[in-house]
């Protein structure tokens, strides 16, 4: 952000306030026009990133703000259009997992079938929003000792996984999570916030979200994905042409509120 406002010679208010306007405009833009998706397979995932400040560091840090420390970005993609169907920025718990798991159920047209890593907590909300109306399986990934030398920053190696059905009946075939990880990995490539070893981390949990709410809207309507050869939002016949940023600003410049008259006139009169 303070590149963009040395590029563009404007104070870091006006990008910082850039910023909160879109990330407002745009999350409510997903919110009204990614409903009733058509979709057979959802694959979930969650991304890890920081604000502020990591964890294990926030105890020690000069006036931490409120959310400091780990964050993490909850992703659920279509498998079939890539669309990013729902996202939701916020702890690793059981409340994230009920709300994440509602909000998709609100956001699908028919029944699915679902895939997620083995976290737990994914057990009880997705029971709780779908019931048995769902297929539903976890891949439950086996991991080894990592190198001592790769512990600090680097996943231990993964040596296999398990296909786990828990309701309904999943096509074990389908039962995958590759086509989120590799939209995560998009995500984490495109915004420096999500680099692990990186100063352009979010210092506010708050312009992390209007962060993603952005990227999102860009990745679906706006950004033409390599595997169908279109903007996710059109494979998914959400949108019917290829978004530029300029109707990302348009949709930014519709939502800000319009400037009113700023005090009553007054005529000058001279002696």
């Amino acid at each position: 952000m303070r590149a963009i406002a040395r590029v563009a010679d404007v104070s870091i208010n006006t990008v910082t306030k850039l910023l909160v306007d879109a990330g407002l405009a745009c999350a409510r833009f997903h919110d009204e026009a990614v409903r009733g998706v058509k979709a057979q397979r959802i694959q979930c995932d969650e991304i890890w990133s920081f604000c502020y400040a990591k964890a294990r560091n926030v105890p020690a840090a000069k006036s931490a703000p409120d959310r400091a420390g780990d964050v993490w970005t909850w992703t659920a993609l279509d498998s079939d259009s890539k669309l990013i169907v729902s996202y939701l920025v916020g702890a690793r718990d059981s409340e994230y997992a009920m709300a994440f798991m509602d909000d998709l159920r609100a956001r699908l047209a028919s029944r699915v079938q679902l895939t997620t890593d083995g976290l737990r907590v994914y057990l009880d909300a997705v029971e709780e929003a779908f019931g048995d109306d769902i297929d539903y399986a976890q891949l439950v990934k086996l991991y080894g000792e990592a190198p001592e030398a790769e512990k600090r920053y680097s996943p231990a190696e993964c040596i296999g996984a398990r296909k786990e059905r828990v309701t309904g009946n999943p096509d074990r075939e389908q039962v995958s999570t590759s086509h989120v990880e590799r939209s995560n990995l998009s995500l984490r490539m495109h915004m420096r916030r999500f680099t692990r070893l990186t100063n352009a981390h979010s210092k506010k949990f708050e312009n992390h979200c209007h962060m993603v709410a952005l990227y999102t809207v860009w990745y679906n309507f706006a950004r033409i994905n390599s595997a169908v050869r279109m903007a996710p939002a059109m494979a998914a016949g959400i949108s019917d042409r290829l978004w530029s940023m300029a109707d990302i600003v348009k949709l930014i410049d519709d939502t800000a509120p319009k400037p009113g008259p700023r005090g009553p006139y007054r005529k000058r009169i001279s002696n």
